[in-house]
């Protein structure tokens, strides 16, 4: 039966300005730059200020302290727009974001360098090929992926070109390409597979030709012994000594296994942006925000101009009050982006300084003495969201005396040891990394032997659970790790 009811009830609504400062939250250093160049282009209230001229000095509400304007009519005795704040020479200029008096020492931006797969284009060109041949080049190397391998099928990238570009090239030509970009500087880029990739670089080495002969008959005829570590058996197969056995491994382990090493779109190889620096003064820590290349923005004196010209006229006409209402609505944007902006930075610092804190030792004394913490010792200690901490650390990186770390690397759980401390599981993958480190290569140590190591340490893991924190860290299972 159909009725009409009353309901009383509690819902949290985010404001637009909120959101955007919760999607400024989650945005690294390179990426708020750009965000900040796409805000400038759309409004023209916003401009660009240069760092050194002045020192901030931004007295902007914060995004949760400032009331959103509602009302749309114009009237001219209407005192919604203060602008005098941002008239005054001294104080406009200073309305800035990005820069802190705190800045001490900020890392130097990496000049900019061209991409291996651009390298690989280039060195594409100077080849003696046809159009057509140079465009199906350029196809493979754009396929490639972050290591290097082309993993894509050549006959679909044939049948592609055919059908978009209109070219018309067989399987054999289009394969002879492959093996030139495959000679080209990496040698072993474009490969389909860690054989061929090796096989490659060993064919066009200049290693003793005797060992390189074996390192080939080996790759392409024992590759399945090979990867599994059946040495005895490779060995017996060709007739080998120890010794040139061992000779032959060693100039195996010295190709590259990964030609592309992750950055084969990336113009500084391994190269991570630190969203924050912490460097240590003395006994102190000092932390900083890494955005100097970030753009500074602030407001347009030009356009402030024009709204207050308008707010002095007793009578304005239909056009003129439409132009104060879009004047209005994008100075209240870029009024709210700056604030948003600025508060992001506070946040960030707020959090960053209560990692500081709880982890002091790490930075102290490195991995082995980083503290068990999850998301909401942070957001109790500062009283903020989990969820605002969660934005924070994600994809934002710190760089310390430790090295370059991110910022999820500082939580974890932990248990606690026989003598009462709790340990965090990042400090046990270090204690087994150490284990393994110290362990006999002729006899490698299995899990369980671990697990009972461990123990005797006072720390109680299953064996289960020593092989997913080996795993995690890239060391393979004992039988791979056996060296002769």
């Amino acid at each position: 039966m159909l009725g009409l009811h009353q309901r009383l009830s509690l819902q949290q609504r985010l404001s637009p300005q909120q959101i955007q400062y919760q999607k400024l939250l989650q945005l690294n250093t390179l990426a708020l730059e750009q965000r900040i160049k796409t805000e400038l282009e759309f409004n023209a209230i916003l401009e660009e200020a240069l760092v050194d001229e002045m020192e901030m000095s931004l007295d902007q509400d914060s995004p949760d302290d400032i009331q959103s304007d509602s009302e749309d009519d114009y009237s001219s005795d209407d005192d919604e727009f203060d602008v005098e704040d941002y008239m005054n020479e001294t104080d406009f200029d200073d309305d800035r974001v990005n820069y802190s008096p705190d800045d001490e020492k900020m890392q130097p931006i990496a000049p900019s360098r061209v991409s291996l797969r651009e390298q690989l284009i280039e060195q594409l060109h100077m080849i003696n090929l046809s159009e057509e041949k140079l465009i199906v080049g350029e196809t493979i190397i754009q396929n490639l992926d972050k290591d290097g391998y082309f993993k894509q099928s050549l006959e679909k990238v044939i049948n592609e070109l055919k059908l978009f570009e209109h070219i018309d090239i067989s399987l054999e030509d289009a394969e002879k390409i492959l093996k030139k970009i495959q000679t080209l500087d990496p040698v072993g880029i474009a490969t389909r597979n860690l054989q061929e990739c090796l096989l490659v670089q060993i064919r066009n080495s200049s290693y003793d030709p005797y060992y390189s002969y074996l390192a080939e008959k080996i790759l392409s005829e024992h590759y399945e012994d090979f990867v599994n570590k059946r040495f005895d058996k490779i060995e017996k197969n060709l007739n080998l000594t120890r010794s040139s056995f061992k000779s032959v491994l060693d100039l195996i382990q010295k190709l590259s296994p990964k030609p592309g090493e992750g950055n084969i779109d990336s113009e500084e190889a391994n190269q991570i942006t630190p969203d924050f620096i912490i460097e240590k003064m003395e006994d102190n820590y000092i932390v900083t925000l890494n955005d100097r290349s970030v753009p500074s923005v602030t407001i347009s004196k030009t356009y402030l101009e024009m709204i207050q010209s308008k707010k002095r006229k007793r009578k304005i006409s239909d056009r003129e009050k439409e132009t104060h209402k879009f004047l209005r609505e994008k100075f209240e944007s870029a009024k709210w982006f700056i604030a948003s902006i600025q508060q992001r930075r506070n946040t960030l610092m707020k959090i960053m300084r209560s990692i500081l804190e709880k982890q002091f030792e790490f930075f102290e004394y490195g991995a082995k003495a980083l503290r068990p913490m999850i998301y909401k010792d942070i957001a109790e200690e500062i009283e903020m969201d989990i969820s605002t901490i969660s934005r924070v650390v994600n994809g934002k990186y710190v760089q310390s005396p430790m090295g370059i770390h991110e910022l999820k690397y500082f939580f974890s759980e932990g248990l606690t040891t026989d003598s009462g401390n709790e340990i965090s599981n990042k400090h046990i993958k270090e204690l087994i990394k150490d284990i393994i480190e110290k362990e006999s290569k002729k006899s490698p140590l299995s899990d369980d032997k671990i697990a009972k190591i461990l123990k005797e340490k006072g720390v109680h893991i299953a064996r289960r659970t020593v092989a997913k924190y080996r795993e995690q860290l890239y060391i393979p299972v004992a039988r791979l790790r056996k060296e002769l």
